[in-house]
């Protein structure tokens, strides 16, 4: 018969809850320093790696850059003002686990960029990991909600009304930025928290396979057992009691 565990979801106990919180700091940080390094090196190439692998709009030859330009910046200012958010933000939906979290990531960069390769304008390279920050955003905003955990809905709650205003940076009339990557990388960071949301195991129907219940059940003796039923805990004590 199905275990009462099949129920419900299984939930990380705090040792592994702080065993993943801990996975994802040094994934965060790990992805903060290379993307550092490659803008060290598109520095010192006089940004020509940027201009070089972003994403140009409907060209065939720049879809591989989709997998480039978000570890690509125009500028040292244009970095800073993406790794402090790209840290919160991928901390927090990394921190229920790193391969999922993975996967999401992957998600972000194809939804973020080929928002911008289909829509955007000729001529214009887009770079930088503000779609991927968006994409974590509207996740951890929805997670809890799909996942029906307290902590994360509160989490999404706070971040969402902490940071509604990034909104105003994903639909168009914002010089110089991306909308179109932002709201892409939205888009697929609200359908990943349906995608990658916690899925308990599945119920399986063992009621006709179980064998029919005998009309007088056997009563195990001192060797030990489970009873069956009331009738045999009692002749169960009275053998105890050499009855």
């Amino acid at each position: 018969m199905a275990s009462p565990h099949d129920s419900a979801p299984a939930t990380l106990d705090p040792a592994q809850l702080i065993a993943e919180a801990r996975r994802a700091f040094f994934t965060m940080f790990g992805f903060l320093c290379l993307i550092w390094a490659v803008q060290l090196a598109n520095w010192a190439t006089d940004e020509q790696l940027a201009l070089q692998h972003g994403i140009v709009s409907r060209q065939a030859s720049s879809l591989p850059d989709l997998l480039t330009a978000p570890f690509l910046h125009l500028n040292w200012q244009h970095l800073e003002g993406n790794s402090g958010p790209l840290f919160v933000f991928g901390f927090l939906a990394a921190y229920r686990g790193v391969r999922k979290f993975l996967g999401l990531t992957a998600l972000l960069v194809v939804t973020s960029g080929m928002a911008v390769w289909l829509f955007e304008r000729d001529h214009v390279v887009t770079v930088g990991a503000s779609g991927v920050i968006f994409g974590y955003f509207g996740y951890v905003v929805l997670r809890g909600l799909f996942d029906r955990n307290l902590i994360d809905s509160l989490i999404g709650l706070v971040m969402g009304a902490s940071f509604a205003y990034l909104l105003t940076t994903a639909i168009p009339g914002t010089p110089g930025v991306s909308w179109l990557g932002h709201l892409g990388g939205l888009v697929g960071g609200l359908a990943g928290a349906w995608i990658f949301r916690t899925r308990g195991p599945k119920r399986t129907a063992t009621a006709a396979a179980d064998p029919e219940p005998s009309a007088a059940p056997a009563v195990l003796g001192n060797s030990g057992g489970a009873s069956a039923g009331p009738r045999a805990d009692l002749l169960k004590e009275l053998d105890d009691l050499g009855l």
